[in-house]
């Protein structure tokens, strides 16, 4: 594909397919979308959820995952993570944490603070949230865990949702039963990762286990999650689950433009084009500037190194760039950084400025899975054995 290449079909000179889906529902909020921005720590701020929202087909939003306790008692990093913003509608505060009169307090002050919807993290695999019983230790327990949720529902007048995975390990396949439960107390949807605890982020996402889940719930909307990075592999979930959306998590750093291009294939069964060149340098503008207005210049610059480079996977050639990138701290460093990576860059463009064939981009892969090229192992994640996350 070259860079800014016009939009097709799926396969070029078949008839497009036909339309997946409809608009999502949950609880009273019929949303734009069937697509979700899901959270992941650190990156799925509200510059990041302004930012896919601006560019267009996201449907739902959800925060990074709030300690419970952390928010009844409003500590500074609590209230930023639950920050809120008229264009970030409709959102859902993520909630983790094990204790039952917390979860439901912090379920309320949510409500206070303006959120469409409490979700609560059941599949969290990362130590330091599964030892004080919260992410997936929340999946094992189903009895105390459905009368945890009964707790929240009760206490709030907005809908109430849940994020799990598909259970402990491999003998522990819970996600089906655990579903049912929470519909039965009330629960307006459940996400499902398609992976188990075990897993981590390994190997590939069981599509089947997902589709397990779908059919274990009456009518609430099932969410398919994991390694939706392109939106031919959205449509695929949807299709062998039957799940009523998707919720796309590190795909959206590869592809801000993902929630937009899925909708309209989902939509129309066309696939628009990816975005220029000059489109993903101005999204990373704007993405920049948020993080400058949200957090001040200095930790504005620094958070955002780590957010920078994934665009530049996008870029073509881009080393210079990835590599001034990551130290500045300033907005005059960005500037310059900016300025000195198009005059570099221009060697491999023509008079257009579009990449030379054979600087040209590759389609991404399907999905993230680890045996994907340029998969799983070119996206942050946690390492090694998952009982030392």
């Amino acid at each position: 594909m070259t860079d800014g290449g016009k939009g097709s079909e799926a396969r070029p000179g078949a008839a497009p397919p036909r339309p997946a889906v409809a608009p999502l529902r949950i609880g009273p909020h019929l949303l734009e979308s069937n697509l979700m921005l899901s959270p992941l720590a650190g990156y799925t701020n509200l510059p990041m959820r302004l930012t896919v929202r601006e560019v267009g087909g996201l449907g739902w939003g959800v925060t990074d995952l709030v300690n419970a306790r952390s928010l009844i008692e409003r500590s500074a990093a609590a209230l930023r993570l639950t920050a809120r913003h008229p264009d970030d509608r409709p959102m859902a505060v993520q909630l983790f944490g094990s204790v039952p009169e917390e979860m439901r307090d912090a379920a309320v002050i949510c409500q206070e603070l303006g959120a469409e919807a409490v979700d609560i993290n059941m599949g969290c695999p990362v130590r330091k949230v599964v030892e004080i019983g919260g992410g997936s230790a929340m999946m094992t327990e189903l009895s105390r865990t459905a009368a945890l949720v009964r707790g929240m529902i009760e206490a709030v007048r907005i809908p109430v949702t849940a994020k799990m995975r598909l259970g402990w390990d491999d003998a522990n396949i819970t996600a089906p039963d655990l579903a049912r439960v929470l519909e039965d107390v009330g629960v307006a949807a459940v996400c499902v990762h398609g992976r188990t605890r075990a897993q981590g982020f390994s190997g590939r996402v069981n599509l089947d286990g997902i589709r397990l889940v779908v059919e274990a719930v009456k009518s609430i909307p099932i969410i398919g999650n994991g390694d939706v990075v392109t939106p031919e592999g959205a449509r695929c979930m949807i299709e062998q689950t039957g799940c009523a959306g998707v919720a796309i998590g590190r795909g959206a750093f590869y592809d801000p433009w993902i929630f937009r291009r899925t909708w309209s294939y989902l939509s129309t069964g066309m696939l628009p084009a990816e975005p220029t060149f000059s489109e993903r340098l101005a999204v990373l503008r704007r993405h920049f500037d948020r993080y400058v207005e949200f957090y001040g210049e200095d930790q504005g610059c620094r958070s955002f190194r780590k957010v920078a480079p994934w665009y530049a996977r996008r870029f073509g050639p881009s080393k210079p760039f990835k590599q001034a990138i990551v130290k500045i701290n300033t907005r005059a460093d960005f500037e310059a950084c900016i300025d000195s990576y198009l005059t570099w860059r221009r060697q491999f463009c023509d008079e257009r400025g579009e990449l030379l064939e054979r600087y040209a981009l590759q389609p991404l892969p399907s999905t993230f899975g680890a045996e994907a090229e340029g998969g799983a192992s070119a996206i942050p994640v946690p390492r090694g054995p998952v009982e030392r996350w």
